[in-house]
């Protein structure tokens, strides 16, 4: 077979392999209800309780979330204590704007850059890159973050987490107000 076929075809198969992975657009949920209003959720005290999984869809760890929010205006932080299953403990704090243009941003210690999103109807969804714990060591993976209002006072969210635009795990959570 030509060479140049072989690699004309690998370079297709590839294209479509990762459009068919891309996300829909958070317009598409603009007409769902409950109407997702991020303020207003996140505000005051929550609880998480969730699942880790990894790329082949298997249990690796649970976890319980205590967050608790605040805002000055457009601006605020939100505190997340982890504890794991096996009595790991974690802590990120998010510094979020919400933006004239109706965009949200959000910054936190093991946050790249800055997470940006956008909410529609009744789903919120980010995305952002963070510096994970692996071993002795960190990971730089990226999370494509997806929250669905379910009631006015709880919400799934479900986070994908990938390296070089390959999955690699999920986290699901169930937040509570």
């Amino acid at each position: 077979m030509n060479m140049n076929f072989m690699k004309s075809f690998f370079v297709i198969c590839f294209a479509v392999m990762l459009s068919s992975c891309s996300s829909p657009d958070v317009q598409f949920y603009q007409d769902t209800q409950p109407k997702f209003d991020f303020k207003s959720f996140f505000t005051g005290k929550l609880k998480a309780y969730g699942v880790v999984q990894d790329y082949k869809g298997e249990l690796t760890r649970k976890l319980v979330v205590d967050m608790d929010a605040s805002w000055q205006g457009n601006k605020g932080v939100i505190e997340e204590d982890f504890v794991y299953d096996d009595g790991e403990t974690q802590k990120r704090i998010w510094y979020v704007t919400l933006n004239d243009d109706g965009s949200i941003s959000g910054e936190a210690s093991d946050v790249i850059g800055i997470a940006s999103g956008r909410s529609a109807g009744s789903v919120f969804h980010w995305n952002y890159d963070v510096e994970i714990p692996y071993k002795d060591d960190t990971l730089e993976t990226h999370f494509d973050d997806w929250m669905y209002m379910v009631t006015p006072t709880r919400l799934i969210n479900r986070t994908s987490i990938s390296k070089f635009g390959i999955e690699v795990g999920q986290v699901t959570l169930i937040i509570e107000k």
